[in-house]
């Protein structure tokens, strides 16, 4: 199995390159392009569908020689919500960077009927999730009800200093509906301030997964099976942007069963 930490490589241009080859699974891709103002980004779907997300920055975009204008807002991932743009199988995409930018492409492989459409900043209300040091605040990006993809699942979270995240541990890797979704996973690290780190464990009940990393700005950690739990170190918020994909569109997980009892609490 691949390492399951993906560090970046350089800081300009496409720095992250995950693909279902490289990664040693079937459905999730996740490409990370950091961008000065006057680069473009572009690509072609093919058979996939895919997200763009822009991290940070705004960009001037394009799908099959249609304008979608100037996409983005925040210069953050740490301020304010994040566009999006859902483009189809088959069709070309580019953004040319109007200011530094660091724009996500996520895919998975396509299907049916679905046609290329924004996603603007609001369109899924920010959550808080959990309580006390367990407390996170996540917003969906294409979440399972909105029945605007074939495979793709993207949310993003940020938690602040010194919570948990992803947490009680959970998995969705068995294909068992209803009872389970089998869902590959991406994580997307950022930090505030940039130089902290956070801690991510994937494992499995069997244990012959079972990886503790620690994380810094910019990494990728994936999960293709198993539970994966995130500690933010004090002092450092993190945010993080997640992909998954599999058989089903459907985000439905279990719980570890000797954590169980943290549910009364978180």
């Amino acid at each position: 199995m691949p390492n399951l930490l993906v560090k970046p490589k350089g800081d300009q241009g496409r720095v992250t390159h995950v693909t279902p080859e490289n990664a040693g699974w079937t459905y999730v891709g996740f490409d990370l392009n950091r961008l000065k103002a006057g680069e473009t980004a572009s690509g072609q779907t093919g058979a996939r569908e895919v997200c763009l997300v822009w991290v940070s920055g705004k960009g001037e975009t394009s799908v099959d020689g249609q304008d979608f204008g100037l996409v983005g807002e925040r210069m953050s991932p740490f301020e304010g919500a994040p566009h999006a743009l859902y483009v189809a199988p088959g069709a070309t995409w580019q953004v040319k960077a109007v200011t530094d930018l660091e724009l996500a492409v996520c895919s998975a492989p396509g299907g049916g009927d679905f046609k290329t459409k924004p996603i603007p900043a609001g369109t899924h209300p920010q959550m808080t999730r959990g309580k006390n040091t367990n407390t996170r605040y996540v917003t969906n990006i294409m979440p399972e009800d909105d029945n605007a993809a074939h495979a793709l699942l993207v949310v993003e979270v940020i938690t602040p200093g010194g919570h948990t995240s992803s947490y009680p541990p959970h998995k969705h890797d068995e294909d068992n509906l209803p009872a389970e979704s089998f869902l590959e996973e991406t994580y997307y690290h950022r930090l505030n301030p940039s130089q902290g780190f956070a801690m991510q464990r994937v494992y499995t009940d069997d244990r012959s997964l079972d990886e503790t990393m620690a994380v810094e700005d910019g990494d990728v950690t994936l999960v293709p099976k198993g539970y994966h739990p995130v500690a933010a170190i004090h002092g450092y918020d993190l945010y993080y942007l997640n992909v998954m994909a599999g058989p089903s569109r459907v985000w439905k997980f279990n719980n570890a069963k000797e954590h169980a009892w943290l549910f009364t609490g978180v």
